[in-house]
């Protein structure tokens, strides 16, 4: 198992690569109003995701909480690319949730740039959601959510 698990982590990161700019096109082309929203929504499903038992699991099924990988970037991104925009920004929000804590503390060096472009778009989200509000109120926040 040893010799294949460098190939799925490999492979996961491709994965979620490629999801990536799907959702980084689809965040940058939405209007402020639903950025603003967005940050909202995605906010709440971090702080769902961390009070789970296994975050990086969030939107998975238990029965399928054995596979390698959660199923909630498949979810999330499948709803990302719906045409009804209330769909499309919670499918938004639970892929970046669940990327998050997928990625957060991951042991994989492939998984790290992921990692930091998530947290590069998640800022850029705070940032749009503060601009009403003091910054520390969405850290505050996601603890609440």
């Amino acid at each position: 198992m040893q010799i294949l698990t460098p190939l799925f982590v490999m492979m996961r990161a491709r994965q979620l690569g490629r999801q990536f700019r799907d959702i980084e096109r689809s965040i940058r082309a939405l209007p402020k109003r639903n950025r603003e929203r967005l940050s909202a929504l995605a906010l709440r499903e971090i702080g769902q995701a961390s009070r789970s038992d296994f975050p990086h699991l969030y939107g998975t099924a238990p029965e399928a909480r054995y596979l390698p990988w959660g199923q909630g970037t498949d979810a999330g991104y499948e709803r990302a690319c719906s045409t009804n925009t209330e769909v499309a920004l919670r499918g938004i929000a639970l892929w970046l949730a669940v990327a998050y804590h997928e990625t957060k503390n991951s042991p994989h060096s492939s998984l790290q740039p992921q990692h930091r472009q998530l947290m590069q778009l998640l800022r850029e989200l705070k940032e749009v959601h503060s601009s009403g509000n003091t910054a520390d109120n969405w850290t505050q926040e996601s603890a609440v959510a």
